[in-house]
């Protein structure tokens, strides 16, 4: 048997799950699709009535709310009440995890309101917002001044909370990294209910570096201040199609955005947007883009693809044409590239609606796509939840550029999920370690893509059932998802915990650093008060034992050593 090839599996034998899941789209369509169309309508009304509304009124509105939020955190009686976490619903959530520590003992602090811009400031060029903000509420906003924010996550629906204290990443960010690397300030409502603004060179500029990636265990962030880029209402998209092995579709896409001299900050040789789409073991199409104007993009002979209509081919398959035509060049609305994925939710849609990439459900019904994720979570029940956990893979593999081709091999040979997203991002050098870091002494290397200040790394974005299940195999999903965090240890890399994890708290605290976390955890005082960010992300229900543990504000050292075996 090759490197490459998977090993030979039993059939798997189906059950009643396998049935709900094989006609969930009845429940979607009927269901999912048109109560969620209404919560869209819903939200845009919301979003337009904040608009009416003066900067100066709705920074009033936020004071007042936020006096709220410190009067219900000084109502919390420690000796009886749970850990601290948000009032919002475990399904609302856009990510993956189960978010079983709300089935336990825990006091609620109610940020609903927390949903507005509250200053778009042209002249700092910063955009202060709340957290439950999401990425196309601004978008909305910001794309009719040509301004963006420098790192636009994809889907529609993702929050800036959830990508500053969990995990967010764009195509730009090989130039601005991750979501969080591009925040200026936050504003912190701490344990003791200070409110406190942190910045990166004021007297809480360990606070300002350890929010991110800290699931809110710090504090509870009520706005965050956000740079801001200059934009053109066009991107020029370039589809470069790539046949061959994984190793030397690596090596393309590393060249896709990374110059082999290493003139990472030339904006002559860099795009302004990189993505990668690998659809087989030996079939991918490589994505550059640069801002265009709109005088550009109508030029004769140029050709304009409004990919935002709802009667679209989904991107992905769109993108795949580039392996039959060739390479080719089009220019796509700012905005609608920006959210090119919503409507297909990338490729998921085509699990959850086996034809809903046909011409005649996108004419009659692509209007109503997508499906609200957090629907999708509320109607799913829990054997379908325990099917997705066991047969199918929503992870990110977050390695250092020069290991994506080990990345990808591995990934074919343990779980053979296809297509795959390639993104790049900077995992910068900073004053502090925070718990994602690069690689020690990536600087003396020089490798491609990376600078003397900043790491290329690499997310390889595995969304969808894996090929043993789609060819009706055994797969252990569970299994599949400890091979994967084992490996990405060994090899200096990390996984988002939007998804669901199999980390035991040694192995989490390998993964990630803790020191700069627990210093303030300590300095803050969030012991005792906020749940810790492995309580949270740990898989399954939360024990009375566990909550009165972690009540207790013992916080066990989280340093494990490097010489211990792996669980």
């Amino acid at each position: 048997m090759s490197d490459l090839e998977a090993p030979l599996r039993p059939k798997r034998k189906k059950g009643i799950a396998d049935f709900l899941v094989q006609f969930r789209w009845i429940l979607v369509v009927f269901v999912v699709l048109p109560i969620s169309l209404t919560i869209y309508f819903l939200i845009y009304l919301g979003d337009v009535k904040s608009d009416m509304k003066s900067y100066k009124k709705r920074q009033k509105e936020h004071d007042e709310n936020v006096k709220k939020v410190v009067k219900r955190l000084k109502e919390r009686n420690p000796s009886k009440d749970g850990l601290v976490c948000t009032a919002r619903k475990p399904w609302i959530a856009v990510g993956m995890r189960n978010v079983d520590y709300k089935r336990a003992r825990h006091f609620e602090v109610d940020l609903s309101a927390f949903c507005n811009i509250l200053d778009i400031d042209k002249d700092r060029m910063i955009a202060k917002v709340e957290p439950l903000v999401n990425m196309g509420q601004i978008s909305r906003a910001t794309c009719p001044m040509n301004l963006s924010l420098a790192v636009v996550a994809e889907l529609d629906d993702l929050t800036v909370g959830g990508l500053i204290n969990g995990y967010g990443i764009e195509g730009s960010s090989h130039i601005y990294g991750l979501f969080s690397d591009t925040v200026v300030a936050y504003e912190i409502v701490l344990a003791d209910g200070q409110v406190v603004r942190a910045t990166k060179d004021n007297e809480y500029k360990d606070l300002f570096y350890a929010i991110p990636w800290s699931q809110g265990t710090l504090g509870l962030l009520v706005s965050a201040e956000i740079k801001l880029i200059p934009i053109k209402e066009y991107m020029k998209l370039t589809y470069k199609p790539v046949v061959s092995n994984l190793r030397e579709i690596a090596q393309a896409y590393a060249d896709s955005f990374a110059p082999r001299d290493g003139d990472q900050d030339n904006q002559a040789k860099v795009p302004d947007f990189v993505e990668g789409m690998i659809y087989t073991s030996t079939e991918a199409v490589f994505m550059t883009g640069r801002y265009a104007s709109k005088e550009e993009a109508k030029k004769k002979g140029n050709v304009i693809n409004s990919v935002g209509w709802w009667f679209k081919p989904w991107f992905y398959q769109h993108a795949a044409t580039a392996l039959k035509r060739g390479e080719f060049t089009e220019y796509i609305p700012t905005r609608e590239y920006y959210h090119r994925h919503t409507r297909s939710l990338y490729w998921e849609g085509k699990l959850i609606l086996p034809f809903g990439d046909q011409f005649w459900f996108r004419f009659l019904f692509g209007w109503m796509m997508p499906p609200k994720v957090s629907l999708l979570k509320a109607t799913q029940g829990e054997a379908i939840r325990n099917y997705y956990h066991q047969n199918h893979v929503i992870q990110d593999m977050l390695v250092p550029l020069y290991k994506v081709g080990d990345a990808l091999e591995w990934q074919h040979r343990e779980m053979e999920v296809y297509p795959l997203w390639l993104c790049p991002h900077r995992l910068y050098k900073l004053p502090y370690k925070t718990m994602v870091y690069p690689e020690p002494g990536f600087e003396h290397h020089r490798r491609q893509g990376d600078t003397s200040y900043a790491q290329m790394y690499t997310d390889v974005g595995v969304y969808y059932a894996p090929g043993p299940i789609l060819r009706g195999e055994v797969f252990d999903g569970a299994e599949a998802v400890r091979k994967l965090e084992q490996w990405l240890i060994e090899n200096g890399g990390f996984q988002p915990q939007y998804a669901v994890s199999e980390l035991s708290e040694k192995n989490f605290w390998r993964m990630f650093d803790a020191d700069l976390y627990e210093k303030c955890r300590k300095k803050y005082k969030a012991v005792g008060t906020f749940m810790s960010v492995y309580y949270k992300s740990k898989k399954g229900r939360k024990t009375e034992k566990e909550v009165q543990e972690a009540e207790q504000a013992q916080l066990e050292p989280a340093y494990a050593e490097v010489d211990q075996p792996i669980d």
